[in-house]
């Protein structure tokens, strides 16, 4: 039986690489299982959505991986992404709309707290990293 699950990245990757990757394929993993899978990302983990900071956690893979670059695209075609305004704005410098995210404007929800409150209320489980 499917369930909702609500995955959040707040921590700040670039401290700790390997909790992020296993974040990143945990949420992959439950898209593939079927779940109805719901990825927030704010404070420093809006970094898990600049290219060059999702380059640096494949190198941490080995030099030919495509390991998380496929966890990200497993995101984007089977899970309902949101993001921070806020935080994308402070830790990456950028906005809605300048496209510089790995994630396309039109497949991300940017919203702020009352996002992040409605999808853990509706979720059965939560996953935080």
């Amino acid at each position: 039986m499917a369930k909702t699950i609500f995955v959040k990245f707040v921590s700040d990757p670039s401290i700790d690489l390997m909790k992020s990757i296993v974040g990143l394929a945990c949420a992959a993993q439950a898209v593939e299982d079927g779940h109805d899978v719901r990825v927030f990302f704010a404070a420093s983990g809006v970094r898990c959505l600049d290219p060059a900071f999702l380059d640096e956690l494949e190198s941490e893979m080995g030099p030919s991986s495509t390991m998380i670059h496929g966890f990200m695209d497993k995101l984007l075609s089977g899970a309902d992404l949101h993001c921070s305004f806020g935080s994308v704005k402070a830790v990456l410098g950028h906005e809605k709309g300048d496209g510089a995210l790995y994630v396309p404007d039109d497949k991300i929800a940017w919203s702020g707290p009352p996002g992040v409150i409605a999808l853990a209320t509706s979720s059965n489980v939560q996953l935080v990293y």
